[in-house]
């Protein structure tokens, strides 16, 4: 999500990738899909990748959203002059009950990111 709508807002003005810190790979969750479809983001053709598959390292900046991606992500940026910059997000496919509740899960996780990116990224 913070990846797409990153993209979204600068377009090609700044470099942004994302990964994540499972190994499984494969589609979009479908409710991240579904979320970031009523901002007018399509992830349909996006695919996840994961620290192992990071082709750069050359960051200015890395956000973390949980404590294992930041002690990662520390780790692999311990020999450069790069920010780490921790954001505490909840993982939104740990929610359960029905599909408005899971639904309302991601809305929540998609807006309190796309507030973190405006009032970071956005000068």
């Amino acid at each position: 999500m913070a990846e797409a709508m990153a993209k979204d807002i600068f377009g090609t003005s700044i470099f942004i990738d994302s990964v994540g810190i499972r190994n499984e790979m494969g589609d979009v969750n479908p409710f991240t899909v579904a979320v970031m479809e009523e901002k007018g983001i399509d992830l349909t053709g996006h695919t996840p990748k994961n620290f192992e598959t990071l082709n750069d390292n050359s960051f200015d900046l890395v956000i973390t959203l949980s404590p294992e991606a930041h002690h990662r992500a520390l780790d692999l940026t311990r020999f450069y002059s790069t920010e780490v910059e921790y954001w505490p997000t909840m993982d939104p496919t740990k929610e359960r009950g029905n599909r408005e509740n899971i639904m309302s899960a991601f809305r929540s996780v998609r807006d309190y990111l796309e507030g973190k990116i405006k009032n970071r990224l956005c000068v």
